[in-house]
């Protein structure tokens, strides 16, 4: 379709990449990927005909239609979100036109007349165009899709002009996959939807019937669609087969073989180079020294290129705060008529790691600002724990930044015990590198400073952070460092994210915000889906089953959820969920000795009701943690 030959492009002085060879297939599924700046964004503006090169060539076969959705910057008015979304079938809706033109004409006509076999003919032509080309359910894929990028109906006749640059992306990317071009060009398409939206995005890709090269900083999305990855790094192009998964892999095994050859190399240059320095002036040994020296000449030098550094940096611990964080009993939440919450009940403690999930508009920010103590509740109680100190990360957070202040010295005022090292490293692992550390935070783009808030935050964390979408204008370097001090974090995280992968591996429980409610879920998203799915698979029962058979005991299978087939990537992680859930059985069976031997020795009444009623949460915490282990270790048996 598209072939890159000898391609390059610089960026001023930079050299973004060079001598690129690529060739895009027809039914290419690849994902570009890179660190922040190598290029990937200018690579796919190329293949889209947006940018051009510097040196080398990029042929285009005839009938290629491609179709380009940059990050952010585009902007539509004048119609309505169907109105704008049923334009792409512009030349549909005229063939439409010119069917109701030939009906009437023909009504109008002697059908025995030549006039009339000839406008017969030509609506018959169009006519089965029209049906090869769908065209009686373009309004029906325009509201699929519509509904998949999350647009209630009602916002289906609201002008786009009235939406936000966020949703203003997602009509642009409706637009996109509801004209089909034969090779879809996409730059970080899920950094404006939520994970319902994600999730169905990740669904039309996996049987979109043409070719996609897409940018993304998601490693499960990158994992569920693209079967190729294509690497921008060392001013080169690096191809891998499969997924993101694969491709890590495999460029471990990789780095390794090249650092072998390397060696090896090394080894034999070192071999000549020391027969060539002995026998040098020795006439006896000239014709050999001549051999080793045409074999040095003639060697193509292996070069290992520089590995980007892994940057990890601990960040300071809070004190620590109750067991009981906070808390809710029968909260109500509402804005005017409109009902966000119902009567919620839960409890948040020490240490928990909770995801909020929910489709756009569900309450999850809201929940998040009632946990900070901005937003006041409507009714019910809603109660923080001892010692524990909310802090909240908005998705916004920028706004409360001084906009004349350096970034190295704001960051040195809440960190001052930092050396000038650790500062610049902490900035590093968000993007701020060189000269970048000394911009004014004024300056920034809103990415940027969002960025920036979230380490400043970090350098100096309460012991309750609520974040609300922390990952966004993040890559995937700056996620591992957030999750690694995310992970090692003592206190408790509430937040909300649409990255999956940041998800799973942080998450130890999920609150699902829908419908007024919230539900609670153990586990990560995947043992949430998990889940879901298997009360959306259990059968209805029957009026009157019948008896089991004699030999089988009566409970047999009694409470079992129904075996589901997992994925590869599902079955490993309810793998690493088992050894956790087994970590954390072990620490609560000597929790409870503890407290069991502590209650021997009488102090006082009030000592041995605060013991017992510490010994019985845990009994509590033990019984819900062996269900779960039982739940997992049974499905990940039916998948062996």
């Amino acid at each position: 379709m598209i072939q890159l030959t000898g391609a390059a492009k610089r960026f001023g002085p930079k050299i973004l990449f060079e001598n690129a060879d690529w060739l895009v297939t027809p039914n290419e599924r690849a994902g570009l990927v890179g660190a922040n700046g190598t290029g990937k964004s200018t690579l796919l503006k190329i293949l889209g005909g947006q940018d051009g090169l510097d040196g080398g060539s990029v042929t285009v076969m005839k009938g290629v239609d491609t179709g380009y959705l940059p990050q952010d910057g585009l902007s539509l008015s004048g119609r309505t979100v169907f109105a704008e979304c049923m334009s792409v079938f512009a030349d549909l809706r005229a063939m439409e036109e010119e069917q109701e033109t030939l009906t009437r004409r023909m009504a109008e006509l002697d059908p025995a007349g030549a006039e009339y076999a000839r406008v017969s003919e030509r609506f018959h032509r169009v006519d089965s165009e029209f049906r090869a080309r769908d065209g009686y359910a373009i309004e029906a894929q325009a509201g699929a899709v519509l509904s998949g990028l999350g647009f209630p109906t009602e916002d289906w006749t609201r002008r786009t002009e009235e939406f936000s640059g966020g949703w203003q992306m997602r009509i642009a990317l409706a637009k996109l996959l509801l004209e089909k071009p034969n090779l879809l060009l996409l730059d970080e398409p899920t950094n404006h939807l939520d994970l319902e939206a994600r999730n169905w995005l990740e669904g039309y890709l996996s049987s979109y019937p043409y070719a996609f090269v897409l940018v993304s900083h998601d490693r499960y999305f990158l994992d569920v669609t693209v079967k190729k990855v294509v690497e921008l790094w060392n001013q080169r192009l690096n191809f891998y087969s499969g997924n993101f998964s694969k491709y890590e892999t495999l460029k471990t095994e990789r780095r390794a073989q090249l650092q072998a050859a390397y060696d090896n190399q090394q080894d034999r240059v070192r071999q000549l180079e020391a027969f060539i320095n002995r026998f040098r002036y020795q006439a006896t040994k000239a014709k050999q020294v001549q051999s080793r020296i045409k074999e040095l000449e003639r060697m193509d030098k292996i070069e290992i290129p520089p590995e980007e550094k892994t940057i990890h940096f601990r960040f300071p611990q809070p004190k620590a705060s109750g067991r009981i964080v906070a808390e809710f009993k029968g909260v109500h939440k509402s804005y005017g008529s409109k009902q966000v919450f119902a009567g919620v009940d839960f409890a948040i403690e020490r240490g928990d790691r909770i995801a909020l999930v929910g489709v756009n508009g569900a309450g999850k920010s809201t929940l998040i600002k009632i946990l900070a103590g901005i937003e006041p509740v409507s009714g019910g109680l809603y109660t923080l724990g001892h010692n524990a100190e909310p802090d909240y990360f908005a998705q916004d957070q920028y706004k409360e930044l001084e906009p004349e202040a350096r970034l190295m010295d704001d960051l040195g005022t809440v960190a001052p015990r930092a050396t000038y090292t650790e500062l610049r490293s902490i900035l590093g692992c968000f993007l701020f590198s060189a000269d970048d550390v000394f911009k004014r935070i004024g300056v920034l783009s809103g990415g940027e400073r969002n960025r920036y808030a979230l380490a400043r935050m970090l350098m100096m964390p309460s012991n309750f952070l609520l974040l609300d979408e922390p990952t966004n204008h993040l890559d995937m370097r700056a996620k591992d460092v957030l999750l690694t001090a995310l992970q090692e974090f003592s206190g408790t995280v509430v937040f909300v994210s649409h990255d999956r992968y940041f998800i799973d591996k942080l998450a130890t429980r999920v609150f699902e915000i829908g419908g007024g409610a919230v539900h609670v879920f153990p586990g990560n998203y995947e043992d949430y889906l998990w889940r879901k799915e298997g009360q959306a698979a259990a059968p209805e029962p029957p009026p009157e089953a019948p008896p089991p058979p004699p030999k089988a005991p009566a409970n047999a299978g009694a409470g079992r959820k129904p075996v589901l087939r997992l994925n590869p990537i599902k079955l490993r992680q309810m793998k690493e969920r088992r050894r956790a859930i087994e970590d954390e059985v072990t620490r609560l069976e000597v929790e409870i000795a503890d407290f069991e031997s502590a209650l021997g020795n009488f102090h006082s009444v009030e000592q041995t009701v605060q013991l017992t009623e510490l010994l019985q949460a845990r009994r509590a915490d033990l019984e819900t943690l062996l269900g779960e282990w039982e739940e997992v270790a049974q499905a990940i048996e039916a998948n062996r």
